[in-house]
């Protein structure tokens, strides 16, 4: 198994930071990660948002590229039909060059009702243009001159110029969660990013299967929240606000989206404090490093996955209490899964 962090560049108005202060955090977080180990890191998007959720993920991941030398920089996800696909693949191929061939397309449909009333974008379309627009992304990485009239997108004799490092471009992963979007996944022969609710391996590995492709080739990426302190108590009381902010953000868009199987009472916590006794503390690794190596060991029996995305640093935490705790994760918990 593989180790990665996720870093979202939150910035809630209730522990707001100048946002050059703790972007400048963040990045030196990442390098930290790199320095430690961390196989990647993975950028997460939203828009439009109270907290400033990083709503540029490859703007973030050229500042990266800038700032370290061997981690892998991802997209979990960047969400493709808000994008024009030809220009979005200008980005895609400048960040591949430098980063010297490090970054992992993460794609996605996206969910969230404000984003496609916001940008006034039929909802319902959204499938149809996640993979338009991910045909002519690789139509422009493998062809000299692309002309293509899609439903969504059109160009006429487009050149791509220059190329990625990798070839023929950067891997592609996609997010998805229901049952469409998983068996999509598989039928076209990409890797898989999974987040919460039912696990989507299961069906993924099922659908390769039947497509007669080994899944062996493919990469599955999981997502856990994760937080180590001394004491079990100390831990929760670190964290559970933030973790609270976190959580509380997707509660009315993930039960309006309902793309999987209980999303529909996607967070019924009312209060922080009562996150640590709820139906959720068994999928939070937050605890002592006892109790989350016990917790990383059932997920490995329960879960397929080859990269674990380890998201510790919640909206408004301190920074410098994240950066211990990824300290010790790294020093004394990957070392017992890692592969």
């Amino acid at each position: 198994m593989r180790f990665g962090i996720s870093a979202d560049f939150r910035n809630p108005p209730k522990w707001m930071r100048p946002s050059n202060e703790l972007y400048t955090d963040i990045l030196k977080q990442i390098k930290l990660a790199e320095d430690l180990g961390f196989h990647n890191v993975w950028l997460t998007e939203h828009h439009f948002t109270e907290d400033g959720y990083n709503p540029s993920l490859l703007t973030t991941a050229a500042a990266i590229a800038a700032q370290t030398k061997n981690i892998r920089i991802g997209t979990f996800i960047l969400l493709l039909p808000y994008l024009h696909p030809a220009m979005a693949s200008e980005d895609i191929a400048s960040v591949d060059i430098l980063s010297n061939g490090r970054l992992d397309l993460g794609v996605g449909q996206g969910y969230s009702f404000h984003e496609f009333e916001a940008l006034n974008i039929e909802r319902k379309t959204r499938a149809k243009r996640l993979y338009e627009g991910l045909e002519i992304y690789k139509k422009l990485f493998t062809e000299e001159a692309v002309t293509y009239n899609g439903e969504f997108t059109k160009i006429k004799n487009m050149r791509l110029s220059p190329k990625s490092i990798q070839k023929p471009y950067p891997p592609i992963w996609i997010g998805a969660r229901g049952p469409k979007g998983i068996k999509r996944a598989a039928h076209n022969g990409y890797h898989l990013m999974a987040t919460f609710g039912p696990d989507p391996a299961p069906l993924y590995i099922e659908t390769l299967k039947l497509k007669g492709k080994n899944p062996n080739d493919f990469k599955i990426a999981q997502l856990r929240m994760c937080y180590i302190g001394d004491t079990e108590d100390q831990a929760w009381d670190d964290c559970q606000d933030h973790l609270f902010h976190t959580l509380d953000f997707y509660r009315d868009i993930v039960e309006n989206a309902n793309d999987a199987e209980g999303d529909s009472s996607f967070f019924p916590i009312k209060k922080p404090s009562d996150i640590r006794h709820s139906v959720l503390r068994d999928h939070l690794m937050v605890g002592t490093l006892d109790q989350v190596i016990e917790k990383m060991h059932a997920f490995t029996n329960d879960y397929s996955c080859t990269d674990l995305v380890v998201y510790m640093q919640f909206p408004g935490m301190d920074v410098s209490k994240v950066n211990r705790s990824m300290e010790i994760f790294a020093k004394r918990v990957i070392p017992l899964f890692s592969s």
